[in-house]
Protein backbone atom coordinates (compact mmCIF):
# COMPACT_ATOMS: atom_id res chain seq x y z
CA UNK A 1 0.00 0.00 0.00
CA UNK A 2 3.08 2.65 0.76
CA UNK A 3 3.89 2.48 -3.42
CA UNK A 4 2.82 5.22 -4.58
CA UNK A 5 4.61 5.03 -8.28
CA UNK A 6 3.87 2.23 -11.47
CA UNK A 7 6.96 0.63 -12.44
CA UNK A 8 7.61 3.25 -14.89
CA UNK A 9 7.65 6.14 -12.69
CA UNK A 10 4.86 7.61 -12.94
CA UNK A 11 2.90 8.62 -9.68
CA UNK A 12 -0.59 6.03 -9.45
CA UNK A 13 -3.49 8.62 -9.84
CA UNK A 14 -5.30 10.20 -7.14
CA UNK A 15 -8.46 7.99 -7.71
CA UNK A 16 -6.58 5.21 -7.81
CA UNK A 17 -4.95 5.84 -4.66
CA UNK A 18 -8.08 6.36 -3.26
CA UNK A 19 -10.14 3.40 -4.47
CA UNK A 20 -7.23 1.47 -2.96
CA UNK A 21 -7.63 3.09 0.87
CA UNK A 22 -11.44 2.87 0.94
CA UNK A 23 -10.46 -1.52 0.77
CA UNK A 24 -8.70 -0.44 4.04
CA UNK A 25 -9.99 0.63 7.34
CA UNK A 26 -10.52 4.29 9.14
CA UNK A 27 -7.09 3.34 11.01
CA UNK A 28 -4.99 2.77 8.03
CA UNK A 29 -6.33 5.55 5.77
CA UNK A 30 -4.88 8.09 8.65
CA UNK A 31 -2.14 6.03 8.41
CA UNK A 32 -1.57 5.90 4.77
CA UNK A 33 -2.40 10.10 4.68
CA UNK A 34 1.07 10.87 6.07
CA UNK A 35 2.86 9.41 3.11
CA UNK A 36 2.92 12.31 1.09
CA UNK A 37 0.62 14.57 -0.60
CA UNK A 38 -1.38 12.64 -2.93
CA UNK A 39 -2.03 10.01 -0.47
CA UNK A 40 -3.28 12.79 2.08
CA UNK A 41 -5.96 14.04 -1.07
CA UNK A 42 -6.89 10.98 -1.64
CA UNK A 43 -7.40 10.17 2.59
CA UNK A 44 -9.55 12.99 2.68
CA UNK A 45 -11.75 12.39 -0.40
CA UNK A 46 -16.04 11.37 0.07
CA UNK A 47 -15.30 8.48 -2.10
CA UNK A 48 -12.76 6.68 0.91
CA UNK A 49 -15.13 8.16 3.59
CA UNK A 50 -18.48 6.82 2.02
CA UNK A 51 -17.49 3.48 1.94
CA UNK A 52 -16.28 3.75 6.12
CA UNK A 53 -20.09 4.37 6.81
CA UNK A 54 -22.41 2.04 6.89
CA UNK A 55 -24.71 1.33 3.93
CA UNK A 56 -27.54 2.26 5.88
CA UNK A 57 -26.12 6.01 7.20
CA UNK A 58 -28.29 8.04 5.07
CA UNK A 59 -31.94 6.06 6.53
CA UNK A 60 -30.25 6.10 10.39
CA UNK A 61 -29.39 9.84 10.50
CA UNK A 62 -33.03 11.36 8.55
CA UNK A 63 -34.46 9.40 11.98
CA UNK A 64 -32.57 11.75 13.95
CA UNK A 65 -33.91 14.82 14.98
CA UNK A 66 -30.77 16.74 14.04
CA UNK A 67 -31.21 15.05 10.41
CA UNK A 68 -31.22 18.61 8.72
CA UNK A 69 -27.91 19.91 10.17
CA UNK A 70 -26.10 16.27 10.18
CA UNK A 71 -26.75 16.08 6.19
CA UNK A 72 -25.48 19.46 5.72
CA UNK A 73 -21.54 18.09 7.43
CA UNK A 74 -19.02 19.10 4.87
CA UNK A 75 -17.37 16.07 3.95
CA UNK A 76 -18.22 12.77 4.60
CA UNK A 77 -14.52 12.76 7.10
CA UNK A 78 -16.19 14.88 8.79
CA UNK A 79 -19.58 13.38 9.30
CA UNK A 80 -17.89 10.06 10.49
CA UNK A 81 -15.89 11.68 12.96
CA UNK A 82 -18.97 13.42 14.15
CA UNK A 83 -20.70 10.10 14.26
CA UNK A 84 -17.78 8.80 16.36
CA UNK A 85 -17.52 11.45 18.73
CA UNK A 86 -21.33 12.30 18.97
CA UNK A 87 -24.11 9.88 19.63
CA UNK A 88 -27.23 10.65 17.89
CA UNK A 89 -30.59 10.26 19.50
CA UNK A 90 -33.33 8.31 17.21
CA UNK A 91 -36.30 6.08 17.26
CA UNK A 92 -38.12 9.17 19.24
CA UNK A 93 -35.13 9.57 21.97
CA UNK A 94 -35.36 5.80 22.92
CA UNK A 95 -32.14 5.05 20.97
CA UNK A 96 -28.87 6.54 20.57
CA UNK A 97 -26.22 5.63 17.56
CA UNK A 98 -22.62 5.96 17.06
CA UNK A 99 -19.68 4.42 15.05
CA UNK A 100 -16.66 2.46 16.77
CA UNK A 101 -13.93 5.72 15.40
CA UNK A 102 -11.18 2.45 14.64
CA UNK A 103 -13.52 -0.03 12.21
CA UNK A 104 -16.74 2.37 11.64
CA UNK A 105 -18.78 -0.37 12.89
CA UNK A 106 -22.48 0.63 14.30
CA UNK A 107 -23.25 1.42 18.27
CA UNK A 108 -26.04 1.62 20.17
CA UNK A 109 -27.49 2.06 23.31
CA UNK A 110 -31.08 1.53 24.74
CA UNK A 111 -32.57 4.42 26.78
CA UNK A 112 -33.63 2.62 30.42
CA UNK A 113 -37.49 3.86 28.45
CA UNK A 114 -36.68 1.46 25.82
CA UNK A 115 -36.39 -1.13 28.09
CA UNK A 116 -38.94 -3.72 29.69
CA UNK A 117 -38.91 -2.64 33.54
CA UNK A 118 -40.87 -4.98 35.90
CA UNK A 119 -42.78 -1.97 37.65
CA UNK A 120 -40.98 0.30 35.65
CA UNK A 121 -44.02 2.44 35.94
CA UNK A 122 -45.12 2.14 39.54
CA UNK A 123 -44.20 5.18 41.48
CA UNK A 124 -43.96 3.58 44.47
CA UNK A 125 -40.82 1.50 43.31
CA UNK A 126 -39.20 3.50 40.27
CA UNK A 127 -39.39 7.11 39.20
CA UNK A 128 -38.45 8.76 35.64
CA UNK A 129 -36.22 11.24 36.57
CA UNK A 130 -34.28 14.29 34.03
CA UNK A 131 -30.33 14.31 34.55
CA UNK A 132 -28.13 16.92 32.46
CA UNK A 133 -24.96 14.49 32.29
CA UNK A 134 -27.68 12.07 30.50
CA UNK A 135 -27.54 11.66 27.07
CA UNK A 136 -31.07 10.83 27.23
CA UNK A 137 -34.27 13.21 28.84
CA UNK A 138 -35.00 10.69 31.40
CA UNK A 139 -33.38 7.93 33.35
CA UNK A 140 -34.98 5.42 36.03
CA UNK A 141 -34.47 5.64 39.40
CA UNK A 142 -34.97 2.70 41.45
CA UNK A 143 -36.92 3.64 44.84
CA UNK A 144 -37.29 0.46 45.92
CA UNK A 145 -38.03 -3.02 44.96
CA UNK A 146 -37.71 -6.70 46.21
CA UNK A 147 -38.08 -8.04 42.54
CA UNK A 148 -35.32 -6.30 40.11
CA UNK A 149 -36.17 -7.55 36.82
CA UNK A 150 -35.09 -5.25 33.46
CA UNK A 151 -34.85 -6.47 29.68
CA UNK A 152 -34.27 -5.14 26.13
CA UNK A 153 -34.17 -6.22 22.79
CA UNK A 154 -32.50 -4.98 19.21
CA UNK A 155 -32.88 -6.76 16.00
CA UNK A 156 -29.39 -8.19 14.60
CA UNK A 157 -29.66 -6.36 11.43
CA UNK A 158 -29.52 -3.18 12.83
CA UNK A 159 -25.57 -4.06 13.97
CA UNK A 160 -22.95 -4.42 12.16
CA UNK A 161 -22.32 -8.23 10.42
CA UNK A 162 -19.41 -10.30 11.49
CA UNK A 163 -18.87 -8.36 14.80
CA UNK A 164 -18.94 -9.51 18.24
CA UNK A 165 -20.39 -7.00 20.10
CA UNK A 166 -21.23 -6.60 24.12
CA UNK A 167 -23.92 -5.50 25.95
CA UNK A 168 -23.27 -3.77 28.82
CA UNK A 169 -25.88 -1.84 32.04
CA UNK A 170 -25.10 2.07 31.79
CA UNK A 171 -26.03 3.23 35.67
CA UNK A 172 -24.64 5.45 38.74
CA UNK A 173 -25.10 5.13 42.60
CA UNK A 174 -26.85 7.43 45.08
CA UNK A 175 -24.92 7.91 48.13
CA UNK A 176 -27.02 5.66 49.83
CA UNK A 177 -27.77 2.21 48.08
CA UNK A 178 -28.74 -0.46 49.55
CA UNK A 179 -29.64 -4.51 48.50
CA UNK A 180 -27.09 -5.47 45.77
CA UNK A 181 -24.17 -5.74 48.21
CA UNK A 182 -23.50 -9.27 49.17
CA UNK A 183 -26.90 -10.57 46.59
CA UNK A 184 -25.25 -10.93 42.86
CA UNK A 185 -27.40 -10.44 40.07
CA UNK A 186 -27.91 -12.69 36.73
CA UNK A 187 -27.07 -10.95 33.00
CA UNK A 188 -27.37 -13.07 29.64
CA UNK A 189 -27.36 -11.93 26.24
CA UNK A 190 -28.86 -14.21 23.38
CA UNK A 191 -31.78 -14.48 20.86
CA UNK A 192 -35.00 -14.01 21.96
CA UNK A 193 -36.79 -17.21 22.73
CA UNK A 194 -33.72 -19.38 23.12
CA UNK A 195 -31.94 -20.43 26.03
CA UNK A 196 -29.05 -18.21 27.22
CA UNK A 197 -26.02 -18.84 29.31
CA UNK A 198 -26.36 -16.53 32.20
CA UNK A 199 -23.42 -14.54 33.92
CA UNK A 200 -22.72 -13.26 37.42
CA UNK A 201 -23.00 -9.52 38.02
CA UNK A 202 -22.47 -7.23 40.89
CA UNK A 203 -24.30 -4.04 40.43
CA UNK A 204 -22.61 -2.56 43.78
CA UNK A 205 -18.95 -1.52 42.98
CA UNK A 206 -17.93 -3.26 46.46
CA UNK A 207 -20.48 -5.68 46.40
CA UNK A 208 -20.04 -9.66 46.97
CA UNK A 209 -15.94 -8.23 48.12
CA UNK A 210 -15.34 -9.82 51.70
CA UNK A 211 -12.66 -9.00 54.23
CA UNK A 212 -10.62 -12.11 55.91
CA UNK A 213 -7.17 -11.78 57.64
CA UNK A 214 -4.23 -13.98 56.90
CA UNK A 215 -1.17 -14.30 59.33
CA UNK A 216 2.06 -12.49 58.63
CA UNK A 217 5.58 -13.92 60.17
CA UNK A 218 7.55 -10.92 60.62
CA UNK A 219 10.74 -10.88 62.54
CA UNK A 220 11.62 -8.45 64.79
CA UNK A 221 15.71 -6.98 65.56
CA UNK A 222 18.04 -9.46 68.44
CA UNK A 223 14.80 -11.73 68.42
CA UNK A 224 15.41 -12.92 64.83
CA UNK A 225 16.46 -16.27 65.27
CA UNK A 226 14.59 -17.28 68.04
CA UNK A 227 11.06 -16.10 68.17
CA UNK A 228 8.35 -14.46 65.10
CA UNK A 229 5.80 -11.79 65.37
CA UNK A 230 2.35 -12.75 64.09
CA UNK A 231 0.57 -10.14 62.39
CA UNK A 232 -2.50 -10.17 61.44
CA UNK A 233 -2.96 -8.46 57.68
CA UNK A 234 -6.44 -7.61 56.28
CA UNK A 235 -6.77 -8.53 52.42
CA UNK A 236 -9.87 -8.33 50.30
CA UNK A 237 -11.54 -11.16 48.39
CA UNK A 238 -13.37 -10.59 45.27
CA UNK A 239 -15.56 -13.29 43.95
CA UNK A 240 -16.21 -14.83 40.49
CA UNK A 241 -18.92 -12.35 38.41
CA UNK A 242 -18.47 -9.26 36.73
CA UNK A 243 -18.17 -5.67 38.23
CA UNK A 244 -18.56 -2.30 37.38
CA UNK A 245 -16.17 -0.09 35.94
CA UNK A 246 -15.98 3.46 35.57
CA UNK A 247 -16.71 4.82 31.96
CA UNK A 248 -14.97 8.18 30.72
CA UNK A 249 -17.95 9.98 30.80
CA UNK A 250 -18.62 9.73 33.96
CA UNK A 251 -21.49 6.83 34.26
CA UNK A 252 -20.47 3.25 35.60
CA UNK A 253 -21.18 0.02 33.19
CA UNK A 254 -20.95 -3.66 33.69
CA UNK A 255 -20.96 -6.46 31.05
CA UNK A 256 -24.24 -8.39 30.85
CA UNK A 257 -22.57 -10.77 27.95
CA UNK A 258 -21.61 -10.77 24.50
CA UNK A 259 -23.24 -12.19 20.95
CA UNK A 260 -21.61 -12.47 17.36
CA UNK A 261 -23.67 -11.01 14.67
CA UNK A 262 -23.57 -13.25 11.67
CA UNK A 263 -23.89 -11.96 8.16
CA UNK A 264 -27.42 -12.02 6.69
CA UNK A 265 -28.64 -12.61 10.38
CA UNK A 266 -32.11 -11.46 11.52
CA UNK A 267 -32.76 -11.87 14.77
CA UNK A 268 -34.01 -10.55 17.82
CA UNK A 269 -31.22 -10.01 20.50
CA UNK A 270 -32.17 -9.86 23.95
CA UNK A 271 -30.48 -8.55 26.96
CA UNK A 272 -31.72 -9.41 30.61
CA UNK A 273 -30.37 -8.26 33.76
CA UNK A 274 -32.07 -9.69 37.01
CA UNK A 275 -32.47 -10.79 40.83
CA UNK A 276 -35.22 -12.15 42.38
CA UNK A 277 -33.85 -14.70 44.66
CA UNK A 278 -32.48 -12.64 47.41
CA UNK A 279 -35.88 -11.41 48.55
CA UNK A 280 -34.56 -8.46 49.85
CA UNK A 281 -35.07 -4.62 49.03
CA UNK A 282 -33.11 -2.60 46.99
CA UNK A 283 -32.81 1.17 45.78
CA UNK A 284 -30.10 3.69 45.33
CA UNK A 285 -29.86 2.78 41.15
CA UNK A 286 -29.89 5.11 38.16
CA UNK A 287 -30.31 3.49 35.01
CA UNK A 288 -29.37 5.25 32.03
CA UNK A 289 -29.68 2.51 29.41
CA UNK A 290 -27.78 -0.76 28.00
CA UNK A 291 -24.99 0.22 25.40
CA UNK A 292 -24.19 -2.10 22.53
CA UNK A 293 -21.18 -1.67 20.97
CA UNK A 294 -18.50 -4.07 19.04
CA UNK A 295 -15.72 -5.95 22.10
CA UNK A 296 -12.50 -4.38 21.04
CA UNK A 297 -10.27 -6.15 18.67
CA UNK A 298 -13.15 -9.05 18.02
Amino acid sequence: MAVERFAGGDELPEGCIANALSLTSPKDACRLSLVDSTFRSAAESDAVWERFLPEDWHNIICRSTDCGDLLAVGSKKQLYLYLCDHPILIAGGTKSFSLEKWSGKKCYMLAARSLQIIWGDTPRYWRWISLPESRFSEVAELLDVCWFDMSGKLNTNMLSPDTRYGAYLVFTTKSRTYGFGNQPAESSVGIAGHERETQTVYLDPQGGRRHRYQVVPRRLGIFTHHMAHILRQEVEDEPEGRHPQQRSDGWMEIELGEFFVKRGQEAELEMSLTEVKGGNWKSGLIIEGIDIRPKEGK
